[in-house]
């Protein structure tokens, strides 16, 4: 039975850092494709980065582009959100996704593309 378990949520200060993590197990985590999303509250899930298989080629939304890393981590079977210069509209609750399926280039944005879903974790940005 497939799990992801999301970790690392919590407060932060605009402009602070923080780091999200997603462990995986019941897939073979080589092969699995992975990505990070978000859902504000009243707002639809949206796409944050992807890592896919078998290149680890990544992929970001354009609101976070240079500010946010992806990166797995194979010894641990765990993917990681590297979240830096925090926007105050960091506030969400963000889930990890996988599908080991190799998802499309045109496809892997979507929540549609993934298979596999975290129970999410809420980070907040410090008012």
């Amino acid at each position: 039975q497939v799990q992801l378990v999301e970790t690392g949520g919590g407060l932060v200060q605009v402009g602070g850092s923080l780091r999200l993590s997603c462990a995986v197990s019941g897939r073979t985590f080589s092969s699995y494709s992975m990505a990070w999303f978000r859902q504000a509250p009243g707002k639809e899930r949206e796409f944050v980065a992807a890592i896919r298989r078998p290149n680890s080629d990544t992929y970001y939304a354009d609101s976070v582009k240079g500010r946010f890393t992806i990166s797995r981590d194979g010894a641990k079977n765990t993917v990681h959100l590297q979240m830096n210069s925090l926007k105050a509209e960091v506030t969400a609750v963000y889930y990890c996704a996988g599908n080991s399926r190799k998802p499309n280039t045109g496809a892997l944005r979507s929540p549609r593309a993934y298979k596999d879903w975290g129970q999410g974790t809420q980070v907040t940005a410090a008012s």
